[in-house]
């Protein structure tokens, strides 16, 4: 009888026919549930900042790929001698507007992610965030359209360049425009690395939002 009533003492609480023990232990099952519960909105919390880190990172390495591919593509031209000095045969990038629409296209998008680096930092220090990422989401869907659509267009051309098509009687031109040739193909890699870049960052800001 003195436990319950030492009990019942401690807890400042009528007695109710608990023993000591088992009010401790619910005591202790409610302190333990608090702490969980505290727990678990800094775990989601820590997630959403990583998560942010990221989505910076990875809006540099597109910021690379786009600079590097317009300006690779923007830079080619060959030209090659024929018969003579005054007769003379030059491939540039600008005879093609694909390829035109190409180095636009990087460059736009570019430009997007260099604008968008301030809102990805402020989702680094505002984990929390809503409706900036849905925004994020949104113009980054719209820039992998616009790179795959030149970037697509542009594979294509160059493809045409390697091979040819006999049924149109187009004529592959990489046998003699070979370092035209090699420069195209090349600026081809970070613009198909961007796309990659832009899906993943679309995947990392929905999955930010489904943890909030």
């Amino acid at each position: 009888m003195w436990e319950d009533g030492l009990c019942a003492l401690i807890n400042q609480v009528p007695y109710q026919g608990e023993t000591c023990i088992e009010r401790a232990l619910t005591m202790k099952g409610s302190s333990e549930h608090g702490e969980t519960s505290k727990a678990a909105p800094l775990g989601r919390g820590g997630v959403s900042k990583g998560v942010s880190v990221l989505d910076l990172i990875l809006r540099f390495i597109a910021i690379i790929g786009t600079l590097a591919s317009a300006i690779a593509m923007g830079t080619t031209n060959e030209t090659l001698p024929f018969f003579t000095q005054f007769i003379r045969f030059k491939a540039q990038y600008s005879d093609l507007p694909t390829l035109t629409f190409f180095v636009v296209a990087n460059s736009i998008v570019c430009a997007y992610l260099i604008l968008s680096l301030p809102l990805s930092i402020v989702h680094i220090i505002r984990s929390r965030a809503k409706y900036s990422r849905l925004l994020l989401i949104f113009l980054d869907a719209a820039m992998l359209a616009l790179v795959t659509a030149g970037a697509s267009a542009a594979a294509a051309i160059v493809y045409l360049a390697h091979k040819g098509n006999v049924r149109a009687n187009w004529l592959a031109i990489c046998q003699q425009f070979d370092s035209f040739c090699e420069r195209i193909s090349g600026s081809l890699i970070g613009s198909f690395g961007a796309m990659v870049m832009l899906i993943l960052l679309i995947l990392l800001s929905a999955i930010a939002l489904a943890r909030r």
